[in-house]
């Protein structure tokens, strides 16, 4: 079985940096919650995190360096993954970690036996919507008020990738 525990990837990025990729562990959780608050507006609760890890959910983090850069989470079943949180820290974006991060994720998803990934994005957010594109990603639907906003509810786009 392909799975995060023993698995972990280094990358050189275009801008030359070595990124290293592992399995999320509790005591990364503060530094998850900062990068999740530093790139959401309706951030994921602590919980949500804790709630992850413990229904070992494909967890992971990038670090540029020694620092926490971004992490991924991810859900694996029936033949298809589902990314559900994909952040990198405002101060590290931009030099190739996020499609890393998709690449890691979907290696990991393809390594289980799925054929299809999926995730939801804001119809606001542009550069994610870029970010996926670039890697393969494609619209499917639409989930009508899918996400809070501060004027009621946003949607989000559904994307899809063959693996």
């Amino acid at each position: 079985m392909f799975g995060t525990a023993n698995f972990a990837w280094k990358l050189k990025t275009p801008a030359g940096a070595a990124h290293r990729f592992r399995s999320m562990r509790r005591s990364d959780l503060p530094r998850v919650l900062d990068i999740e608050r530093s790139g959401y507006e309706f951030p994921w609760s602590e919980r949500a995190f804790s709630e992850c890890l413990r229904a070992r959910y494909v967890c992971v983090i990038a670090e540029s360096g020694s620092a926490v850069a971004g992490y991924g989470i991810m859900t694996v079943a029936a033949g298809e993954c589902h990314i559900l949180n994909l952040c990198v820290h405002p101060d590290y974006r931009r030099r190739g970690i996020g499609t890393a991060l998709l690449q890691y994720l979907t290696a990991i998803a393809r390594g289980r036996n799925s054929h299809m990934a999926f995730l939801e994005v804001r119809v606001s957010n542009r550069g994610a919507q870029t970010l996926y594109n670039q890697v393969g990603f494609n619209e499917i639907a639409t989930r009508h008020r899918y996400y809070p906003a501060k004027q009621g509810r946003e949607d989000a786009l559904v994307l899809a990738k063959a693996l």
